[in-house]
């Protein structure tokens, strides 16, 4: 195996979510920064999470209810 050519690994990487959310991994950067978490994505918490996508939900859930009524 050749030498020097692998990433540093750190074992205790802090991971830090636009939420304020953090938590530590193992990972090959120091630092990892996401917009995304399991405390803030809508998967886990079963919320709607963006204000500035409501149009498009709005719009999305207009349709499923007229969907829902020709049938």
């Amino acid at each position: 195996m050749k030498e020097k050519i692998h990433p540093t690994y750190f074992p205790k990487a802090k991971v830090a979510c636009s939420c304020g959310n953090t938590f530590t991994v193992g990972a090959t950067l120091e630092l990892i920064e996401t917009e995304v978490c399991s405390a803030c994505h809508p998967f886990y918490t079963k919320k709607d999470r963006s204000t500035d996508q409501v149009g498009q939900i709005q719009k999305f859930k207009a349709r499923l209810l007229k969907a829902k009524k020709k049938a």
